[in-house]
């Protein structure tokens, strides 16, 4: 893993929504926004522990996220990578409550039933258009 580059880490750092891509049993793609926030070096986002994006992610690590820059849709971000850990209970709370605070300026809402990814990236890159 190398560092972020600073322009991918600046579209993670703000209130920007994303796109995780992860791969079905048979193979298709499956695509859903996301929350998404750093953690470190590593990209973590929230899920419940039984959807399907969890589900996947469990039999394969891979993942491949998309974001936007919220107030100028034309930068955007496109990083590949993988599942480096995967946080439930109270480790996994602290993650969510700042994510969510990034976006909605309180802790997250629902208190069950939620874990956290941490994605390390094998590429990532920002570029902007127009």
């Amino acid at each position: 893993m190398t560092d972020l580059p600073e322009a991918v880490r600046a579209l993670l750092d703000g209130p920007n929504y994303a796109h995780v891509a992860t791969v079905l049993p048979d193979g298709a793609p499956h695509s859903v926004p996301v929350w998404i926030g750093l953690e470190g070096d590593r990209i973590a986002f929230l899920t419940g522990p039984g959807s399907r994006k969890a589900r996947n992610l469990d039999r394969d690590p891979r993942v491949a996220i998309s974001i936007t820059a919220h107030d100028d849709p034309f930068t955007m971000a496109t990083i590949r990578g993988h599942v480096a850990d995967r946080i439930g209970g109270d480790g996994a709370w602290a993650i969510i409550d700042r994510i969510s605070r990034k976006y909605t300026g309180q802790p997250y809402h629902i208190r069950t039933g939620r874990v956290v990814f941490l994605i390390d990236h094998e590429h990532a890159r920002a570029d902007k258009f127009g």
